[in-house]
């Protein structure tokens, strides 16, 4: 089996920071990506960021210059830097990644349970 834990999630205010930290575990073979949804209750999920196993990241264009993806490769570990929070930011934060299990001849996609980011105006 593989998990995805995500943690980092809260309550903050408007202009303030968190840091989400998501780290994959289980069977993993292989982790070719590993990113950031966010989903608002109504809304469909969209995509915040991603980081490839190389390095190479994408954003959302309207969250370009406030967050920030990285990732540890050693430690599974994607993480998501948000700065200047906006009560538009408060959504529930899905990690999501593309894994290779060793029990599977292919890549998968899993995601993890979410965290909430609540930001006050």
């Amino acid at each position: 089996q593989v998990q995805l834990v995500e943690s980092g999630g809260g309550l903050v205010q408007a202009g303030e920071s968190l840091r989400l930290s998501c780290a994959a575990s289980g069977s993993i073979l292989g982790i070719n990506v590993m990113g950031w949804y966010r989903q608002v209750p109504g809304k469909q999920r969209e995509l915040v960021a991603h980081i490839t196993r190389g390095g190479v990241t994408n954003y959302a264009d309207s969250l370009k210059g406030r967050f920030t993806i990285s990732s540890d490769n050693a430690e599974n570990t994607v993480y998501l830097q948000l700065n200047s929070l906006k009560p538009e930011d408060t959504a529930v934060y899905y990690c999501n990644a593309e894994i290779r299990p060793y029990y599977s001849g292919s890549y998968q996609q899993h995601w993890g349970q979410g965290t909430q980011v609540t930001v006050s105006s």
